[in-house]
């Protein structure tokens, strides 16, 4: 399970406080299927685990199996949230933020932020067209708290993606 406190959480056992990195990354370029797969596997990796959070199941189900349709050696073990040894698994998609696999990074795919995502040490929020408004009114709020790291993530031409302004 991810730690207790939103935002500036205590972690069991230590007593330092420590801030929630969320990136945002607009969607320009590629679709969220793929910019998904890019950053889960970057996430795995460096050696962590990932919940990818939509609150479409349909979604969610097309997320599962391009990941594990990644080609070859490349794939992507993934799975569901309330499946069988979710435990395990060490990218599981999820209509919620809860972590049973243990991460400590949400990607949330749908665009749509939930609060409890401040749980998580890292949050990469997808966000298309569409939801820069209220991306931006997001950022705007999150820019005046201590306790959360904000960054935005842009796609160059190459389909590379750049921390930028």
């Amino acid at each position: 399970m991810p730690p207790q406190q939103a935002g500036g959480r205590q972690r069991s056992g230590r007593s330092e406080v420590t801030a929630t990195r969320v990136d945002f990354y607009q969607l320009s370029r590629d679709p969220v299927d793929v910019t998904t797969a890019k950053l889960a596997r970057k996430v795995l990796q460096a050696g962590e685990r990932l919940v990818v959070v939509s609150g479409d199941e349909g979604q969610r189900g097309q997320l599962a199996k391009l990941l594990w349709e990644q080609g070859g050696a490349a794939f992507l073990a993934n799975g569901m949230a309330g499946g069988p040894h979710e435990a395990r698994q060490p990218i599981l998609l999820s209509a919620d933020c809860a972590a049973p696999n243990g991460a400590r990074m949400a990607l949330i795919a749908d665009g749509q932020w939930r609060e409890d995502a401040l749980e998580f040490d890292r949050v990469l929020l997808l966000f298309d067209g569409t939801q820069r408004d209220a991306a931006a009114e997001l950022w705007r709020r999150f820019a005046q708290d201590e306790q959360i790291d904000n960054r935005i993530n842009k796609q160059d031409e190459n389909g590379a993606w750049r921390e930028g302004r």
